[in-house]
């Protein structure tokens, strides 16, 4: 201690001695030596005397302690020659030039802004102390790369004019890979079958992509809780882990994971009661908890409960309800009692709602869609309704809420929709490149004209069998309580003999007018009205079905077309639905007043179930039947056909189902499409709602009846990215059950142009 005490001593009277004391005098000049790149003016501005001062010894060692402080210099020394202060100074030297060598693992500009970020840089004074840092950091990085074994040499190479280069050589090593993930004390459960609930695992056939079997902090965290997780959502309510040690061997390639683990016995629940200021019906508020009395106890229905008893008080303004659960063990029996106790807290309203982030949507395209009002009481559903909603326009790549209490207020709280816009307007570019070679499509489509949330959409489809002109225009806010307008104009070419599907032509002119009506916040029926035109060419060697059907019914054909429909939307999302569905029915007739009388009904259902956090299951049917009316036929042009990347992925567009004498496609009056898909991230990017992997399969059939010989189906890939070009969607798919003379086409892909 006493060694220390004079140390310190010492230390505190070095720069007194290197400031060579003397007795005090009056500064008749000051002079800088051996500065070379510090301008003399900064040494001028740490000295605590000017010229005309009296200089003296206290002076002079606060001159040395700030003159070191900089971290400028090396030396510093004050001398005294006739009245004149002379401060003389050694740079640091300064760093000319940062060099890595053997960095494959991270890109070098990457590297530079790290090091830059701790203050060691090109141009900047060299500290030896930073250097160590900056040594330290990067082995850190690699660390956190799985690289335990990488050596870093660092070498510093004076240059002249005081400055020196600095040289990192890496030796990066092998990946340190998991070679064994044990859990002790597992009972109840089997070993392998707790440790592949697990992100991290040893490694496997994909796992060179997705690095799972790279030792990470975060992930081994993220897996505890999953096993905890498991274990209490099983009734194991005293389960904890005792340890966790993570080991690497010797040469730092192989990583061991070793976790201790208490199962307990596992409980039961033997009554539920609630308690505190409740304000809703008691057996209201009971049907809300998931906990049944005679259950296993569950944690994720313990919260699950709390949150909708939170959730239900939230509709009546209670926003802050506080709602607890509080155990009663009873360690003998096995039997765990909960009460719920229960704080509504402070009634409140919402004063404001603020919308923010829209640049180009107006304000009230997204107010329309709120359903919770300002100045009303807050209303936990109606908020999540209106949040969805927004969602579900379509305009925004984020739609996020918040509820900030207002400041001085313990009975208000504002409402923020903040949303970040994406390009509505899209310039869509289609192809498909299969046995028949390649289709193209386009079209323009503005789904928020000048923001104003109206729908404006114009296509063009130069594809071999169908050109087609179209013109659209919708108003969803035609009132003010939702009821859209909208209209078509069409002209549609067929030509199915450009690919040797049938000799012949049609030709159709039409247009219709439409009006939705909004039943519920997730309930439309619409209605439409229209006529058309079409006029039908044959030739010599046209398929005999046409020729009788133009011998019997002429050549040109009008329609007054009516039509019903009903859709119900419950999507989370438009762009990224993970959950809800959406429903679709509608009838289509011929009415009196034109040549052609039939009726088609169609219905469609789309489901998305959450897996997990990542993977998304999702269901779709699509079924259609039509016929004809006062002893006519269904038009051949108005049948269904099946495949095709919208319908059957792997066929060939409306290929699929019966053929004619000629093997030509002829379609049905009977469709029924199917499909199931896994959605999930693309690999590696797993936050970015950008990018979107499916694994599908495709069935389908089309014809005079919906028999199960007559089904096609396919499986494959497909990918959505929504790009800052436009979105772009690629399918690949193999058939797998065919019949002879299907078209098959295995690689599909639309591209289109986004504004």
């Amino acid at each position: 201690m006493r060694l220390l005490r004079c140390l310190f001593v010492l230390l505190g009277v070095l720069p007194a001695i290197a400031a060579h004391a003397f007795d005090p005098f009056v500064v008749k000049d000051i002079r800088i030596e051996g500065s070379q790149r510090t301008e003399a003016g900064t040494v001028f501005s740490y000295l605590p005397v000017k010229v005309g001062e009296m200089m003296t010894d206290d002076k002079a060692a606060q001159a040395i302690r700030s003159l070191y402080a900089t971290g400028f210099f090396r030396d510093v020394s004050l001398e005294v020659d006739n009245g004149v202060l002379i401060v003389s100074v050694q740079e640091r030297p300064s760093v000319a030039q940062i060099e890595f060598l053997g960095t494959k693992e991270f890109n070098k500009e990457d590297l530079l802004k790290g090091m830059r970020s701790i203050g060691l840089a090109e141009g900047r004074i060299f500290d030896r102390g930073l250097l160590d840092k900056a040594e330290q950091e990067l082995k850190r990085q690699y660390i956190s790369r799985g690289k335990y074994s990488a050596q870093i040499t660092t070498t510093i190479t004076p240059l002249e004019r005081n400055r020196v280069a600095v040289r990192f050589d890496v030796v990066e090593g092998e990946i340190a890979k998991i070679r064994q993930i044990s859990i002790i004390g597992s009972q109840v459960f089997k070993e392998a079958d707790l440790t592949g609930l697990f992100k991290l695992r040893t490694p496997g056939l994909m796992t060179w992509f997705s690095k799972d079997d790279q030792y990470s902090k975060q992930k081994l965290g993220a897996d505890l809780e999953t096993l905890r997780s498991h274990y209490l959502d099983r009734g194991y309510l005293e389960f904890n882990i005792d340890s966790t040690q993570v080991s690497i061997t010797p040469d730092k390639k192989d990583v061991y994971i070793t976790i201790g683990i208490t199962e307990g016995p596992q409980y039961t629940v033997s009554e539920v009661k609630l308690a505190g200021e409740i304000l809703i019906p008691q057996a209201e508020a009971l049907k809300l908890v998931k906990l049944k009395a005679g259950e296993v106890f569950s944690r994720a229905r313990l919260t699950e409960s709390t949150k909708a008893i939170s959730d239900r008080l939230g509709d009546d303004g209670y926003a802050f309800a506080n709602v607890n659960a509080v155990p009663d063990l009873d360690k003998a029996q096995r039997k765990v009692a909960f009460t719920f106790f229960v704080d509504p807290g402070r009634r409140v309203y919402v004063r404001r709602i603020n919308v923010a982030g829209n640049t180009r949507t107006r304000d009230e395209v997204i107010r329309r869609e709120m359903r919770q009002l300002e100045g009303g009481w807050y209303s936990a559903n109606s908020i999540t309704k209106s949040k969805q909603r927004v969602d579900r326009l379509g305009y925004f790549t984020e739609v996020n809420v918040e509820t900030p209490s207002v400041p001085g207020a313990t009975d208000q709280v504002d409402l923020n929709v903040s949303v970040v816009e994406k390009p509505t307007g899209t310039v869509l570019l289609g192809a498909g490149f299969g046995s028949e070679g390649v289709v193209l499509s386009g079209g323009v489509t503005q789904q928020n004209v000048f923001g104003s949330g109206n729908h404006l959409g114009v296509q063009v489809n130069t594809s071999k069998i169908n050109t087609v002109y179209s013109l659209s225009f919708t108003q969803p806010y035609w009132t003010v309580d939702g009821v859209s307008r909208g209209f078509d104009v069409y002209k549609r070419n067929v030509d199915p003999s450009s690919l040797s599907l049938g000799q012949y032509r049609t030709s159709t002119l039409g247009g219709q007018a439409r009006i939705g009506v909004p039943f519920t916040d997730i309930d439309t029926v619409s209605f439409g009205l229209g006529y058309e035109d079409t006029g039908i060419t044959v030739y010599a060697d046209s398929p005999l079905r046409i020729v009788s059907y133009v011998n019997t019914f002429g050549q040109y054909n009008t329609a007054v077309l009516g039509n019903v429909g009903w859709a119900r939307d419950t999507r989370d999302s438009a762009i990224y639905p993970t959950s809800g569905a959406i429903s679709r029915a509608s009838v289509e007739t011929g009415l009196p007043g034109g040549t052609l009388r039939f009726y088609k009904v169609n219905a469609q259902h789309q489901r998305y179930f959450p897996l997990t956090r990542d993977f998304t299951l999702y269901l779709n049917g699509d079924i259609g039947y039509g016929n004809g009316l006062g002893g006519k036929p269904l038009p051949f042009f108005r049948n269904y056909y099946v495949g095709g990347v919208s319908s059957l992925r792997g066929f060939y567009a409306a290929t699929v189902g019966p053929k004619d004498a000629n093997g030509d496609p002829v379609g049905g009056a009977k469709k029924m499409v199917g499909s199931a898909e896994v959605l999930f991230p693309f690999p590696g990017m797993r936050n970015d709602k950008s990018v979107r992997v499916s694994a599908f399969l495709d069935a389908g059939v089309a014809g005079s009846s919906y028999a199960f010989s007559e089904l096609r189906a396919a499986a494959g890939l497909a990918v959505l990215w929504v790009s800052p070009f436009g979105p772009i969607k690629i399918s690949a798919a193999q058939p797998f059950r065919s019949q002879i003379g299907d078209k098959k086409q295995v690689f599909q892909f639309t591209f289109g142009s986004q504004f």
